[in-house]
């Protein structure tokens, strides 16, 4: 059965997914401290680093200090790398190393629930990657008030989104070298043409309109605000676009993971 044929199929939902999220939040409590200091450590890093020294330099961007215009883009970063190491590196070894997919499958649960839960569970490593740095960030009074809770649904959401990136690479993938062409030609310039470290608009206008097709910029335009206290220019388009990856990564995602796994 091939890939169009899969992909004519939508993914059947159901609950099945929260054991596969139960089963890796089990394991991840074994390994919470390093995993925790791993992920958080690099983010805190860029943000104290480029925000205490190049902040100097730039002084104010957008009528705010460098540091805090730095602080939402960071949080965003931390999400996106968050869900997107979770979803290639651990998940392809559950896939293909360890053979825990193929344990999970002869449960009562289908390819869809176990990808599923993998994105779901990827969003969660997202959430609490970003909820430490909006901690950090509020701690440091880079946070402009209560309002900056908000940014934790949103990234959720955008952890679903980058997680369901990733997930389609992990469905790809040969080996774990695979993912270095992820990296290299996704991952690096999305980071950098979203807005993270300076604003869109210092871009040239073809760069400025690509940019809103990556799903990151659009979650800088909703959480930047929320942190800075800010307004969110039309909302309901960065949701929108946040939603649409969600659903067509997830769907893409569980058909090469059948294709793969289904013979």
């Amino acid at each position: 059965m091939g890939v169009l044929e899969h992909l004519r199929e939508p993914p059947e939902l159901s609950l099945r997914f929260i054991a596969v999220w139960l089963r890796n939040l089990r394991v991840w409590r074994k390994l919470m401290l390093p995993s925790i200091l791993g992920n958080f450590g690099e983010p805190l890093l860029y943000l104290l680093a480029l925000g205490y020294g190049l902040g100097q330099f730039v002084g104010e961007v957008e009528s705010m200090p460098y540091m805090v215009f730095l602080a939402s883009g960071i949080v965003c970063s931390a999400a996106m790398t968050g869900a997107t190491f979770e979803a290639l590196y651990s998940a392809y070894t559950r896939l293909t190393q360890q053979q825990t997919w193929a344990a999970m499958l002869a449960a009562p649960m289908n390819v869809d629930d176990v990808v599923l839960g993998e994105i779901v569970w990827a969003a969660t490593k997202a959430l609490i990657n970003a909820s430490a740095i909006v901690l950090v960030a509020a701690l440091l009074g880079l946070v402009a008030g209560p309002e900056a809770l908000l940014v934790l649904p949103v990234i959720l959401l955008a952890g679903l989104a980058f997680a369901g990136i990733a997930m389609i690479v992990t469905a790809l993938s040969p080996s774990y070298d695979f993912f270095l062409y992820y990296f290299t030609l996704v991952m690096t310039p999305m980071l950098l043409l979203s807005g993270v470290f300076f604003p869109l608009s210092s871009l040239p206008e073809a760069v400025q309109i690509g940019a809103q097709f990556l799903p990151l910029a659009h979650v800088v335009m909703l959480v930047r605000p929320l942190m800075t206290g800010g307004s969110i220019d039309a909302p309901l388009l960065h949701l929108g676009v946040i939603l649409v990856y969600i659903v067509a990564t997830y769907w893409i995602s569980a058909a090469l993971a059948r294709r793969r796994l289904i013979r």
